[in-house]
């Protein structure tokens, strides 16, 4: 595989019932998390934090209102997702499609999200979420509707 389509761990994302419980466990284990401003889209339930390692992972966390957002097949989302950085929009694609036609379950196919980069959602075959995402560019960013 080039440098062009190589995928680096970037991200565990959990998916929590209550998020206050959740950042106040993590910070009781030591991690120094952000939590955004409130509920973003305003009147979503929509909530996030996170914190980021000193390696370029973050760990972050998602209530269900937010996964409604930004996986189109939510329902089925079982436990956290599992994200890789590609190093562009084309190489999130061209990695979709190597996994989709391989047989493994589609939860989102590639889109443009709202917070600006390109990302798709895959099963492993445990059934274990794996978010593909491409840089950030947040002039591509936007507030989404309701779920």
């Amino acid at each position: 595989m080039t440098d062009d389509q190589q995928a680096r761990l970037n991200q565990v994302n959990v998916i929590v019932g209550d998020i206050q419980a959740a950042i106040a466990f993590y910070r009781l284990l030591g991690a120094d998390i952000v939590v955004s401003a409130g509920e973003w889209p305003a009147g979503s339930g929509a909530r996030h934090a996170a914190t980021a390692f000193d390696n370029g992972v973050t760990l972050e966390f998602d209530n269900l209102p937010m996964l409604h957002i930004y996986a189109a097949d939510a329902g089925n989302v079982r436990g956290p997702v599992i994200g890789f950085a590609f190093p562009s929009r084309e190489a999130v694609d061209a990695a979709f499609n190597r996994l989709s036609s391989a047989g493994h379950v589609v939860r989102r196919r590639p889109y443009d999200a709202f917070w600006g980069a390109r990302y798709a959602i895959v099963e492993d075959p445990d059934g274990n979420a794996v978010g593909l995402m491409g840089p950030i560019d947040r002039s591509r960013g936007y507030t989404p509707g309701p779920a």
